[in-house]
């Protein structure tokens, strides 16, 4: 009886550790913005934009295109997350804006290929 009652105890508390963490489902093109917008705004500024990776202009500094214009990005190897992504994909990302007084270049932190 009390293996019993032991057993239904720990299954009745180990459901909890199955649950997923929840969290808001906008819709991504909600939030997005475009690169002519995205410009405009602050230094340090989070961005959201929906477009193509055009071009590698070396190192980790990539051309982003959206239907407005073009920005350069700075996307790391580990935001790739093993995605193979060409110019015809079209992708999101998210980062924050670094203006220097001549230039506004894309820090990216996520990238999701759209599909």
């Amino acid at each position: 009886m009390k293996k019993v009652l032991i057993a239904a105890l720990f299954s009745c508390v180990s459901f909890g550790v199955f649950a997923q963490q929840g969290g808001f489902l906008g819709s991504e093109a909600e939030r997005s913005t475009t690169v002519v917008q995205a410009k405009e705004q602050k230094d340090e500024a989070w961005v959201i934009l929906e477009g193509h990776i055009v071009k590698k202009l070396g190192d980790d500094r990539y051309e982003f295109r959206d239907s407005s214009g073009t920005i350069v990005t700075d996307i790391d190897e580990s935001v790739w997350a093993g995605q193979n992504v060409s110019p015809e994909d079209k992708v999101i990302i998210e980062g924050e804006l670094d203006k220097d007084l001549n230039s506004v270049e894309l820090d990216v932190k996520t990238l999701k290929l759209l599909k």
